[in-house]
């Protein structure tokens, strides 16, 4: 598995070149900022229930971490971003007109790889593609009047993170030659685990005194981004003092005062929501957990419980 982790390091530069120097410099920019690797792993394990040395395993895995790639070049510039990974965002560095013509490029790089591997390729990574815009507008728009703002906020994340990573599972299974019912599975597995791993992300947030997150504790709440620990809390009809407190903070909207910050942060720390918020991951982690029954017991299945069990413990 090793040798496809590396083989999509290679192809991933590799196929981000450009006769313009400084198209390949800003294309490459993220590639080099490293990252999880996350979707590109999923393709490996997947892999791992057929013939893992197959010849269009790296490539599938490319063309998923580029389809990733290019989202945060977009990402960044509509969240008015300065740093990714460390690293000043693409739209910092140079411009947002920049970056969004980067994203352009890497979705039609995907694509382009895409192509070489067949007509169902296509076809599931156009899909993809579509449920990640599709997540993207809900996410901008916001629930519409009615809507349960926990069901909108779900649904956000299973078109944003979820389709994507259950993608990244399918083609592993896929194009290593798994049985259907296998591949399947897999792309059950990946869209459930990719929510989980999302909503972790969310109460890592939160819960967090390091930078685990890969961001400083609070940042969501300090730029009203409503994430689930928020929405339970909001949703609460706690009569107690501390709750009805929260309530009030975060009807204030996004916390740039720093003392109203560091409050709401303490008082969502101790909060039922968070508790309950954990509860979700664990119960989404689990239900992961199911989908991989069909599939054969061994290092790779095993490899894909643990994944579960980290998920469930990040947060704990």
């Amino acid at each position: 598995m090793l040798g496809v982790l590396d083989g999509v390091e290679a192809e991933l530069r590799a196929s981000v070149a450009s006769a313009d120097p400084f198209v390949t410099e800003a294309a490459r920019h993220l590639v080099e900022a490293g990252g999880k690797r996350f979707r590109p792993l999923l393709v490996a394990l997947g892999a791992q229930f057929g013939d893992p040395t197959h010849a269009q395993v790296v490539p599938a895995a490319v063309v998923m971490e580029l389809t990733h790639l290019a989202t945060l070049y977009h990402d960044d510039v509509m969240d008015e971003a300065a740093v990714r990974r460390g690293a000043p965002s693409a739209n910092s560095r140079w411009t947002n007109s920049v970056a969004i013509l980067v994203g352009d490029y890497l979705f039609a790089r995907a694509a382009d790889l895409a192509a070489n591997l067949g007509t169902e390729a296509v076809r599931l990574q156009a899909r993809t593609f579509a449920r990640l815009v599709h997540g993207q507008i809900a996410e901008t728009v916001g629930p519409r009047a009615g809507d349960d703002p926990v069901a909108h906020y779900l649904h956000v994340i299973a078109e944003k993170t979820g389709s994507l990573i259950a993608t990244s599972a399918r083609f592993g299974g896929m194009f290593g030659g798994a049985s259907a019912e296998h591949t399947e599975a897999l792309a059950g597995y990946g869209e459930t685990i990719g929510v989980a791993f999302q909503l972790s992300d969310d109460l890592l947030d939160i819960a967090s005194e390091s930078v685990q997150s890969g961001k400083t504790p609070g940042t969501d709440l300090r730029e009203g981004v409503p994430t689930l620990p928020v929405l339970y809390a909001q949703a609460a009809d706690d009569s107690d003092a501390a709750s009805v407190r929260l309530r009030e903070i975060l009807a204030t909207g996004p916390l740039v005062d720093d003392a109203l910050h560091a409050e709401a942060l303490g008082l969502l720390r101790e909060s039922p929501a968070l508790k309950r918020a954990r509860e979700t991951v664990r119960s989404y982690a689990e239900d992961a957990r199911a989908q991989l029954a069909p599939l054969p017991q061994g290092p790779a299945r095993g490899a894909l419980e643990s994944l579960c069990d980290y998920i469930a413990d990040r947060t704990s």
